[in-house]
């Protein structure tokens, strides 16, 4: 008796379930970010429309990024209970059960990998699992016991592009290789000052975040400082690789210097906190501003 009425509010709050839950289980902002940046991988390396690839590119990769969203909640249900900014996702509430997520999770990746290996090309489908296993096996796990998690996470985040690129054909691998050094050295600057503004939370989670095992912030700001450097450096290889001309260089140049200056004003204790969500939110426009200009710029002068 007591067992059947310890189960009912679980099993009733899952009932309620709508498509809607189920679409904020693949987390579908972070989903679509996987999407273009493939997209970007795969146009940068072809710069030319091939639509019916050019779809299954794109719904591959949508699949794929998010099963791997869902089983990542699936993993993280606990976790994401003790944190004010996660406690309201479908699991913690108890709207989506946890073997739901589990199964759609591993429907959607075996879906797309399908999907890119059947109909793309089966280095891109590789490199799709690649992708899968880096965040679920690696990066997730990662979280709870070493504070060098942002940088192991990022391998997984930067693969989308090579996705993209694999899909092309695997031409121009220097530039594709570029594009998995803009994206790894991008998401330093804008999960650190993430980390920073959420350390409460990780804290209250258990998970050794750079921001919660250095509460001072120094060594958060230097390193987010470190890798936008090294990100202003890296955006401007494609132009000095000759795959792109010195208009996107400039361009990506001024938009270095606009994340950059935000990343210099992290580093100042007194003005950390606020700069922190500015950092995050210009790290946020920086990305598709820059992948933007490399894409139209490759179709424009096709170098």
């Amino acid at each position: 008796m007591t067992e059947t009425s310890d189960q009912a509010p679980l099993q009733t709050a899952a009932s309620m379930a709508t498509w809607r839950h189920y679409l904020e289980l693949t987390k579908p902002r972070l989903s679509a970010l996987s999407v273009v940046t493939a997209m970007v991988g795969y146009l940068a390396a072809v710069p030319y429309w091939e639509w019916q690839r050019t779809l299954f590119v794109v719904l591959g990769t949508a699949l794929c990024a998010g099963g791997v969203a869902a089983l990542n909640q699936w993993m993280e249900g606990d976790t994401d209970a003790l944190m004010k900014r996660t406690a309201d996702r479908p699991i913690p509430q108890g709207i989506i059960a946890p073997g739901s997520a589990f199964v759609v999770g591993w429907l959607l990746c075996v879906a797309g990998l399908a999907v890119l290996f059947k109909l793309v090309n089966g280095m891109s489908a590789f490199l799709a699992l690649a992708t899968i296993v880096a965040y679920l096996a690696i990066y997730t796990p990662a979280k709870k016991w070493s504070r060098w998690n942002t940088e192991i996470g990022a391998i997984s985040g930067a693969l989308p592009p090579m996705i993209g690129w694999a899909a092309a054909g695997r031409s121009n691998a220097d530039l594709g290789w570029t594009l998995f050094a803009v994206l790894y050295t991008w998401q330093m600057p804008h999960f650190f000052s993430l980390a920073w503004t959420y350390r409460k939370d990780y804290a209250a989670a258990g998970m050794p975040m750079l921001s919660v095992v250095d509460p001072s912030g120094r060594r958060v700001a230097r390193r987010a400082f470190i890798w936008t450097v090294i990100l202003v450096a890296v955006s401007g290889l494609p132009t000095l690789l000759g795959h792109c001309s010195w208009y996107y260089f400039t361009a990506a140049t001024l938009l270095g210097l606009w994340i950059l200056a935000s990343s210099v004003r992290f580093l100042d204790p007194a003005r950390r906190d606020a700069e922190a969500r500015r950092l995050f939110l210009i790290s946020i426009a920086y990305l598709p501003l820059l992948l933007g200009l490399l894409v139209a710029d490759r179709m424009i002068f096709k170098l």
